[in-house]
């Protein structure tokens, strides 16, 4: 399905009926994240996936977005469709979004669900510290004959080392960088709607100790751990995530 949004053409899909669940999917990542995860829940629920645009088949923004950007868009697409969210369900960067819109109550939902959210890090570490210097030192290197010849791969190789997603965020790379660089922690603090925090317990992405800060930081929310999985626990795990979110809002 599309509609437009904001001046931008939107590919999202709406399927299932009863409570309404709203799933915003993670950065360089599309709808069908939740593929799985809908088939489990759309027997019970309707279901609304969007790509966020600049992904999937979303048109990108026509400038440098700010995470209030996506926020803000985010709302405009429920106002355009009349869609109410029962739960709000957002992974990684999704989750981004629906801490920072629920916390400023730009956006509403009785429920959340946040799958391996990013936002709350603490990012400063000795590893991310030496990584970023050579990553500096990279630049000047590439910009050398005959370094220069091979200045894309060394740099994608750099970037993969820090655990970035910048090089590969192409158009986006400044977008990119202003929604890292926000700490939504004393957001977090703000959110009091029954909140589900998911988290796989091998999340090399967003560590398991983020899971459990966001955990402190949001009052009487549900912190469940998912053994075995990784980032996208939703794809690995797509029948017990859907289970725990049923039990959590049913």
């Amino acid at each position: 399905m599309h509609c437009i949004v904001d001046g931008l053409a939107v590919e999202y899909e709406d399927i299932g009926t009863g409570k309404t669940v709203v799933m915003l999917h993670g950065w360089k990542n599309n709808l069908h994240t939740f593929d799985a995860v809908t088939l489990q829940l759309s027997n019970s629920f309707r279901v609304i996936r969007i790509d966020l645009p600049g992904f999937g088949g979303s048109e990108p923004p026509p400038a440098d977005w700010k995470l209030d950007d996506y926020v803000g868009f985010v709302k405009d697409f429920l106002a355009k469709l009349d869609i109410r969210p029962d739960i709000l369900v957002g992974h990684s960067f999704g989750g981004r979004i629906t801490i920072k819109g629920i916390a400023t109550k730009v956006l509403t939902a009785k429920n959340i669900v946040l799958i391996s959210s990013a936002g709350v890090a603490r990012r400063k570490t000795f590893k991310n510290s030496i990584l970023a210097v050579l990553a500096k030192i990279g630049r000047v290197v590439t910009a050398i004959p005959p370094a220069s010849l091979w200045k894309q791969e060394i740099r994608r190789k750099l970037y993969e080392a820090i655990g970035s997603d910048y090089f590969r965020a192409g158009a986006l790379s400044q977008t990119f960088l202003n929604i890292i660089k926000e700490d939504l922690g004393s957001f977090a603090k703000d959110i009091s709607v029954p909140t589900l925090i998911i988290w796989g317990d091998e999340d090399d992405t967003t560590p398991i100790h983020e899971g459990k800060r966001l955990h402190q930081l949001i009052r009487g929310s549900k912190f469940q751990v998912i053994k075995g999985s990784g980032h996208f626990v939703h794809q690995e795990e797509p029948s017990k995530v859907a289970g725990i979110i049923r039990e959590f809002v049913l």
